[in-house]
């Protein structure tokens, strides 16, 4: 009985010098990550200039999302989700700014020896398309619209240069989301509930969140109970996150997430170290 004690003993020593070991080890790349990203904080222009290029940045300006319609894309970011304009701005075209966005794809067609035209790239060099551009403001981010139209098409309206591409699925590579933040206080169920009425109401059909619910059909879907409307996560690292996905009106993808109890604390944490950290 005393030889099987010492062998647990000695496991459990080794057990808690093993998890000493492993906090020290954290609290040393912690520190190092401090020591660096204040080192970074007091770098001057030259030093920073050669220095990390996370040193060199300061967040996220803005999410683009090319628009098929201008007006609708504009009114549902504004007036359905509450956005403020920051700033419009458009009929650009010329040299620089076709090659400034295009280049790349102008190489890839003189690749595959085909007109840039039958890819979808919009002239902007010669002016035969022109791109408008909205900025929209939220909380914590910009959000910019972008709008191909050819040269006879009013700015800020008209027809797109081109027809949006197909697939739109979150799970294809490339894919890309917008994700909105509810407040704390928000019952999310009614949140998107309301947001596919007063969508519907201005004609915004693609407007169409999912079900936690299983439906096969777009009747199902609207019959499924208002509790289907988001899904929460209550074990594990993501504990109090809540999310459901959604097509805006352009058919875009978007997510709208809810962050409470201990998910909360983990993102409010981190937001709070690293500003700490960079300042």
């Amino acid at each position: 009985m005393s030889d099987y004690r010492d062998d647990k003993d000695i496991k459990r020593r080794r057990m808690l010098q093993g998890a000493g070991a492993a906090a020290l080890g954290a609290l040393s790349v912690s520190a190092a990550a401090s020591a660096q990203a204040e080192e970074a904080r007091r770098m001057s222009p030259a030093a920073r200039n050669s220095g990390p290029l996370g040193a060199r940045l300061q967040g996220v300006q803005h999410f683009g999302l090319t628009v098929q319609n201008m007006g609708r894309a504009f009114a549902f970011y504004t007036e359905v989700l509450g956005g403020t304009e920051v700033m419009s701005d458009g009929d650009f075209y010329g040299e620089p700014i076709h090659n400034t966005l295009l280049t790349d794809q102008d190489i890839e067609a003189r690749v595959r020896n085909v007109n840039p035209r039958t890819m979808g790239i919009p002239d902007l060099r010669n002016g035969a398309q022109r791109l408008d551009v909205r900025f929209i403001q939220f909380d914590n981010v910009v959000i910019e619209l972008l709008h191909y139209r050819d040269a006879g098409q009013p700015a800020g309206g008209g027809s797109a240069f081109a027809e949006p591409l197909d697939p739109t699925g979150p799970a294809f590579p490339r894919m890309m989301h917008i994700c909105f933040h509810i407040r704390d206080d928000v019952d999310f169920n009614k949140f998107i509930a309301d947001l596919e009425a007063e969508s519907a109401r201005r004609g915004m059909t693609q407007v169409r969140a999912n079900r936690v619910l299983t439906v096969t059909t777009e009747q199902a879907r609207r019959a499924a109970p208002m509790t289907a409307n988001s899904y929460g996560i209550t074990a594990g690292k993501s504990n109090g996150w809540r999310l459901i996905y959604c097509k805006g009106c352009e058919g875009e993808q978007l997510e709208f997430v809810q962050a409470l109890g201990p998910v909360k604390r983990v993102f409010d944490g981190a937001r709070e170290a690293r500003r700490k950290r960079v300042g």
